[in-house]
């Protein structure tokens, strides 16, 4: 019965987090330990007890699949709520945490700050936003204010006024873009 909650804690539809089960953990850690004592014990006299240690161990091996791979799915979970929420945790979420889990998503996100910081000449780079592939490299985009003339990758220039509609490289937009001198434009 107990492992049939871990596993369907693994296959259930992620709409949210469970909580953490923790005296299902408990109850299939002492389990364990039980197995390894006996085995322990019986290995003494290897030779009458030999299969018995064998189907035990074995028993022993599944258990803790079981337990690792519903801890590793939970790790999952938590690292995709820091890329979907940021980083704070939502207390809806958190509730349903434990302790380490907690711990481990602050240093999780602490880690993926600092990385983002560290790349992009120093300005560093928000991985969170636009986790999806643009459909183009092109956005259509309207000039707000007089930017003037702009060369593109291919050397051609570019005169870019106020009220006027391009379809620029995304790349050479952004800036604009996030200084308010152009808006993006979606196209329907």
């Amino acid at each position: 019965m107990l492992r049939m909650n871990f596993v369907q804690d693994l296959i259930r539809p992620h709409t949210s987090i469970p909580p953490f089960n923790d005296d299902g953990v408990r109850q299939l850690l002492d389990e364990m330990e039980s197995l390894y004592r006996e085995n322990i014990r019986d290995s003494v006299e290897l030779t009458e007890y030999y299969p018995t240690v064998l189907i035990r161990h074995a028993y022993l091996e599944r258990r803790k699949r079981y337990l690792l791979s519903y801890l590793k799915n939970r790790l999952d979970e938590i690292s995709l709520i820091r890329w979907q929420f940021g980083s704070i945790l939502p207390s809806n979420i958190k509730t349903q945490l434990c302790e380490p889990e907690i711990l481990w998503f602050n240093k999780y996100s602490k880690a993926l700050s600092q990385y983002m910081k560290s790349v992009g000449d120093g300005t560093g780079l928000d991985l969170t936003q636009n986790q999806q592939p643009p459909k183009s490299p092109y956005i259509q985009v309207k000039v707000l204010e007089d930017i003037g003339e702009v060369q593109n990758e291919y050397d051609e220039t570019i005169v870019l006024k106020p009220g006027t509609i391009h379809y620029l490289p995304k790349s050479l937009c952004e800036q604009f873009i996030h200084e308010g001198m152009m808006e993006h434009i979606p196209i329907v």
